[in-house]
């Protein structure tokens, strides 16, 4: 499997829920999620978290460290508090779709 900078993995040797750094074929540099020097693991050791394992982390999509997610965060509170129903929507919707699209597994493909 390969794995996305900026998305969160369980190193399955010891349980520990941690953010990838950098990927590659055969190393995956990951760091702590309070930050820090990332190390390597090999891809067999991870495995991506699930929802439930980053919301008992007490993680957020714009906690990820991603410019864009923040910047949609933003844009999304600033809709909301303006009133604007459908404009609230889109915004809630471009974060939702940049965070599927961006942090998460690709979706397995469906056979013809």
């Amino acid at each position: 499997m390969t794995y996305r900078a900026g998305s969160y993995v369980v190193d399955v040797r010891d349980g520990v829920l941690v953010q990838v750094a950098e990927a590659a074929d055969d190393l995956v540099r990951v760091r702590a999620l309070s930050g820090g020097d990332p190390w390597g693991v090999p891809p067999s050791a991870l495995r991506l978290a699930t929802r439930e394992e980053r919301q008992a982390a007490g993680l957020r999509p714009y906690q990820t460290g991603c410019d864009e997610c923040a910047a949609l965060e933003a844009a999304k509170r600033n809709a909301a508090e303006g009133g604007d129903v459908t404009r609230s929507r889109n915004a809630t919707a471009a974060a939702y779709t940049h965070w599927i699209v961006a942090h998460s597994a690709p979706a397995p493909r469906r056979g013809n």
